[in-house]
């Protein structure tokens, strides 16, 4: 074990457990009881620790806390964190209430098995008051171990649990709250892919600017949330799902960003198996498009998610540049059918060779991590502004050298071009849409949804200017 990361996390449990006002429950399922073996083995545990329990027979898992399709899943950390919070007040708030403030922490973790090399991730949670007999706050988190050994699981799992214990009492700021998630921590050993702040502490607290801070501070490469700004863990989501995702700035959505993603749908339903209910639609867009302006503007963040949000999308943040990174990050959910939408400048520049001088295979290497799973570029026309033509995936010229490639994906549908499309919306550029809406020029109306139309007016995103009176 490493001596400065082990005296680090030692020192948060150490101060817990002299802080006379807190006092509380360990539930962990799974991996061992890591967290309070922590607050054990500094000492002054008796006066932090009420209880500690391990339910790790199924059966006695369901005996306690009702039967679960799933036992490492949110819904059983909200059953634990709900189940021994409200014994911990029913037994201890009338005799030590008055100068105490409860909490539970609680983990549901399925780490490395011997047996085999199964996804090693969990749930951690802690509900807790802030004064005395106040209403508790909640701080959820996913995490994944990364972590080859078991016991290295175990370790880290431990460490993430104090900190996230001692952030959710000393830290007011939840950015702070994230940043030290990691503390004590080697880089590459744990990734937090899901956060959610709830309760009175956190009244003021928007989970979407959360999830963008995990992926800014560099927790995780991606993150997750519904069209009603719910924060999802990834794999809720997409489990086994067909996956469609329409990469861009969104700024704003325009009818081509629509038309581009329905006749990719279409197609999609056509060539798989997967119904609509089968089918998620995901919109994304890259910490570095978000960096544009070079720093994140949390405000022209939230426009672009209000305005998905009433489109009813679901959104991911992510930080793969590349294609072919975020194919890989797709296929760890699901076997089935992968479609990635996109117009023919975005093919254009996946066919460009400078963008791959990093990797040791270039371009050859890309494509067959791209194309390795059951994935598929569905690719939108444009107009050739010198002839006026629509050009579509089929006909646009790549370098010499890499024609022979080009047809071998073209024939074996790994590159299909969308047909079905209103010609009419080809050169519904968002940029140009957003220069006519900042300078007051009315003719950005008739280039996005009313639906969009109607929200930018109303909250003024994105610079609006109302247009001056003649």
């Amino acid at each position: 074990m490493n001596a400065e990361m082990d005296v680090g996390t030692n020192k948060k449990a150490f101060q817990i457990n002299l802080d006379a006002l807190k006092y509380g429950t360990f539930a962990e399922i799974g991996a061992g009881q890591e967290v309070a073996r922590r607050f054990f083995q500094v000492g002054g545990a008796s006066g932090t620790i009420a209880k500690t329990m391990s339910a790790y027979d199924m059966r006695f898992s369901d005996a306690i806390y009702g039967p679960s399709d799933r036992y490492v899943s949110r819904k059983r950390l909200q059953t634990m964190l709900d189940h021994e919070y409200s014994l911990l007040l029913e037994r201890l708030s009338d005799k030590i209430g008055d100068e105490r403030t409860f909490f539970v922490f609680a983990d549901t973790v399925a780490a490395r098995s011997f047996k085999e090399h199964n996804e090693s991730h969990g749930w951690l949670g802690v509900r807790f008051q802030t004064h005395t007999h106040s209403e508790p706050s909640e701080i959820i988190i996913h995490v994944r171990m990364l972590d080859e050994e078991n016991v290295e699981q175990q370790e880290a799992l431990g460490v993430i649990g104090v900190n996230l214990l001692y952030a959710a009492f000393y830290y007011h700021q939840p950015e702070k709250v994230i940043s030290s998630l990691h503390e004590n921590l080697a880089p590459g050993r744990m990734e937090v892919d899901m956060i959610k702040f709830s309760g009175p502490a956190f009244e003021k607290v928007d989970n979407r600017l959360m999830s963008l801070q995990l992926v800014s501070q560099g927790l995780t490469n991606a993150v997750m949330f519904t069209a009603d700004g719910e924060t999802v863990q990834p794999a809720e989501v997409l489990h086994k799902k067909a996956i469609l995702v329409e990469r861009g700035s969104f700024r704003p959505v325009t009818y081509a960003t629509n038309d581009m993603l329905d006749g990719a749908r279409r197609k999609v339903l056509a060539e798989s198996a997967a119904s609509e209910e089968e089918l998620i639609v995901l919109m994304e867009m890259t910490l570095e498009n978000l960096l544009s302006e070079g720093q994140l503007n949390h405000a022209d963040f939230l426009a672009r998610v209000d305005i998905l949000g009433a489109l009813g999308r679901t959104v991911l943040i992510s930080k793969f540049g590349e294609y072919y990174r975020l194919a890989g990050y797709l296929t760890r959910y699901t076997n089935k059918m992968i479609g990635l939408v996109m117009g023919v400048p975005s093919l254009m520049q996946i066919f460009d060779e400078k963008y791959y001088l990093n990797l040791e295979g270039g371009i050859l290497e890309a494509l067959g991590r791209m194309f390795k799973g059951n994935l598929k570029l569905f690719v939108y026309p444009m107009v050739d502004e010198k002839t006026g033509e629509i050009l579509s995936a089929t006909k646009f010229q790549v370098a010499p050298n890499l024609q022979s490639l080009f047809r071998y994906l073209v024939e074996n549908k790994f590159i299909v071009q969308i047909t079905y499309f209103h010609p009419e919306y080809l050169r519904n550029y968002p940029p140009d849409a957003l220069a006519k809406l900042q300078s007051g020029d009315r003719g950005w109306e008739q280039m996005v949804p009313p639906e969009v139309m109607r929200i930018i007016k109303e909250r003024e995103f994105f610079g609006y200017r109302r247009p001056v009176a003649a």
